[in-house]
């Protein structure tokens, strides 16, 4: 009964030390961002290229919460759970990925013509470096522009004391971007507020009626939560809540 599993151990180390020895010859590529050994302005060039691209691509999470609807979908969704005072239902990756996918249902249209002016481009070498990095933005500073309140990029203005811009070109994207999250932080707290209020009503209504009967032991969280549950589920909740999200954009 022991030979099995000694020929099966036998196998798989055997498998495992040929893996080793075919990945030893295996010849990893590498690239190069040495500038000091380039010989041309050409070689400085991509090599700077090739670092700016890398940035990029290490700040892409970052660039995907902060240039997006990433903001207002995660928060507003998240008070979905403070508001059944369940902080773990429904999970956080759930949220997390919903948030996600309903950004990238909503920026879609935006990335589209992101590529299709700046990014396509610049890979086919039709256009530079920086002609394509502006190109691509501009559908994204028009996104932000028109969910962003003038107040905001007014208050960052002053305070970055920058020349009064002029029209929508003169405003720098190191003023445009914080004021755009400061406006999602504040319409997604807008939003989670009325989504608190029903929740915090049955709160009160349900510790009220329990202190009256003289039930002052039992939590109230314990008779609250299926009350609304039944009033989430009765109103389609999540229906109507990813329609609002959705809609808010447009």
């Amino acid at each position: 009964m022991k030979k099995p599993a000694l020929y099966a151990g036998l196998l798989l180390a055997l498998s495992v030390a040929g893996f080793a020895q075919q990945a030893q010859n295996i010849p990893i590529p590498s690239v190069n961002v040495n500038i000091t050994e380039a010989k041309t302005p050409r070689q400085v060039a991509l090599s700077l290229q090739v670092l700016f691209l890398i940035t990029i691509i290490s700040l892409a999470p970052t660039l995907l919460i902060t240039l997006t609807s990433y903001i207002r979908m995660y928060i507003v969704l998240s008070f979905v759970g403070r508001g059944l005072s369940q902080q773990g239902l429904p999970p956080n990756q759930i949220i997390v990925s919903l948030a996600l996918f309903m950004s990238l249902f909503v920026m879609y249209p935006i990335f589209q013509k992101s590529y299709q002016e700046g990014i396509g481009p610049y890979l086919d070498g039709k256009i530079p470096l920086a002609e394509g990095y502006k190109k691509a933005m501009k559908p994204i500073r028009e996104f932000m522009f028109k969910q962003t309140s003038e107040r905001y990029i007014y208050r960052f203005v002053k305070m970055a004391k920058v020349e009064r811009p002029r029209n929508r070109d003169d405003v720098p994207d190191y003023v445009l971007i914080p004021a755009f999250i400061l406006n999602e932080l504040t319409i997604s707290f807008y939003m989670g507020m009325l989504i608190l209020i029903p929740f915090t009503i049955i709160d009160i209504v349900v510790a009220s009626v329990l202190m009256s009967m003289g039930m002052m032991m039992l939590p109230p969280t314990m008779v609250a939560f299926p009350l609304k549950l039944v009033l989430f589920l009765a109103v389609d909740g999540w229906d109507l809540l990813v329609e609002k999200l959705v809609l808010s954009f447009r």
